[in-house]
């Protein structure tokens, strides 16, 4: 019997049994690859083993299991443990992420670029030379209905909001609303952004992702996986397990993938919760060391900051 099953008759007894419980289950998992991850490399084809098929089920499984929370909340506490005694790790951890959200968000910005060219295009090919169908590509044609490439501008849209979010957040380009904020002393103004990433922000990504990541696989595979389903119920699955990736569009020769949308919608998530994380370590840092440590490593973009010295000088 586990340590869950022993202690579970209790909420206390329960979180406690699931924290002792995630030491073991993160060194078996990092131990044991092969039980959850042997189906990789045939991502792209029919699954023929039934050792194939447990292993994507155990995938599915643990994505959005109490075990794979419990096994990331202890690494959390682990980092953050060592970062109170050692505030120079935090910071490292702080300069990380940070960069990790300007770096995703500054190459996928591109995407804005990308989608008002390809708009020119489809309205030129179309009102011009009137064509059904566009084709891009040398030697091997990329070729699809003029409709397809529309509908993918919806795609390019997507990977701005869901990509781009946090680093967006990193520049303090998130339109807030003011009403307490400002009028409060600095160590208040800190501890209201440690509360809010702690309560707010990383609750709600966590929401998100139990409900996104059983969105997209069952849109992937069948039979479709239920949260509600236990590891239990669903290996005896496994044996009629197979690929079955959404191609359905809202159009006849409209855009088929739109299960990429729902995979978007869970790396959302994940940058969100890392950059929670971010968000406390600043917060508690710059609160410890005072108002002279605000903005400390921060790496903004300098053009809007360059623009309002030049229009400040003017007038």
């Amino acid at each position: 019997m586990g340590l869950v099953e022993a202690w579970g008759g209790n909420a206390v007894g329960w979180f406690f049994a699931n924290l002792i419980e995630a030491f073991y289950n993160l060194f078996y998992a990092l131990t044991h690859p092969s039980e959850w991850l042997a189906w990789l490399p045939y991502i792209n084809q029919d699954m023929q083993t039934i050792e194939i098929k447990e292993s994507l089920i155990r995938f599915i499984y643990y994505g959005a299991s109490v075990e794979f929370f419990f096994v990331v909340f202890v690494i959390f506490l682990i980092v953050t443990g060592v970062g109170l005694v050692w505030n120079s790790v935090m910071w490292a951890c702080v300069r990380g992420l940070e960069r990790f959200a300007n770096g995703l968000g500054r190459t996928f910005a591109w995407a804005g670029l990308i989608m008002v060219l390809l708009q020119i295009i489809i309205i030129f090919m179309q009102r011009v030379f009137a064509v059904s169908e566009i084709t891009f590509g040398f030697g091997m044609a990329f070729s699809f209905d003029v409709s397809w490439w529309s509908e993918s501008l919806k795609f390019y849209n997507a990977l701005i909001v869901c990509l781009c979010a946090t680093y967006t957040f990193v520049q303090g380009g998130h339109v807030r609303v003011d009403l307490i904020y400002s009028n409060v002393s600095y160590r208040t103004k800190k501890t209201i952004d440690m509360l809010g990433s702690l309560f707010f922000m990383l609750p709600t990504a966590v929401l998100v992702w139990l409900f996104g990541w059983f969105f997209l696989w069952r849109n992937l595979v069948v039979p479709n996986p239920s949260a509600s389903n236990t590891l239990e119920q669903l290996l005896p699955k496994a044996r009629a397990l197979r690929w079955n990736i959404e191609t359905i569009g809202f159009s006849p020769n409209g855009f088929n993938a739109y299960w990429l949308f729902k995979f978007l919608l869970l790396c959302y998530v994940a940058t969100v919760m890392i950059h929670a994380v971010a968000f406390f370590y600043r917060s508690y840092l710059e609160r410890k060391e005072g108002p002279e440590s605000e903005g400390k490593y921060l790496d903004k973009d300098k053009l809007g900051d360059e623009q309002a010295e030049l229009v400040a000088q003017i007038h």
